[in-house]
């Protein structure tokens, strides 16, 4: 299943051992992320493509807040499909706050909507659909377990 740091137990010790409520408390994953030099042009606005790895980073740090690696040992998930809407643009030194939200759950994938905000400005939004694949790249369904970490991480 996915890796889990030395000093943590893994989220599906927490699934077993609570009450449903208890382990179903985050609904729309919250991150803060600061804009920096390398993330921007000469002028100071955030580069196109740096969206897409601030919601990376989003969703890796909700596995990295349960002490899990988002990475398995033999499958993983890959982007299929990126609707991107660039809204406004993020200046060097902003707190960004990236939102991640699970839309929908399917056998082999699952969608997931993303936003960027300054405050309460919207900077940048997208729709990803992540594929569960083995390490040879063939689609896999995605077990039980696998989708209630995912729905524990990110559904509403």
């Amino acid at each position: 299943m996915f890796q889990k740091f030395e000093k943590f137990g893994t989220i599906f010790d927490t699934l077993a051992n609570s009450e449903p409520s208890k382990c179903f408390n985050i609904r729309v994953y919250k991150v803060q992320i600061r804009v920096y030099y390398e993330d921007t042009d000469t002028g100071g606005v955030v580069y196109h493509s740096q969206y897409l790895n601030f919601c990376e980073r989003a969703r890796s740090e909700a596995f990295f807040s349960k002490g899990l690696m988002p990475n398995m040992p033999q499958s993983h998930f890959v982007a299929k499909k990126i609707e991107a809407d660039y809204i406004a643009s993020a200046k060097l030194g902003d707190m960004l706050e990236v939102t991640t939200e699970l839309i929908e759950m399917k056998n082999a994938s699952f969608k997931l909507k993303q936003i960027v905000k300054k405050e309460q400005k919207r900077l940048f939004e997208m729709l990803i659909i992540l594929a569960h694949v083995t390490l040879e790249g063939k689609p896999q369904k995605i077990d039980a377990p696998t989708k209630e970490l995912i729905e524990s991480l990110f559904a509403r």
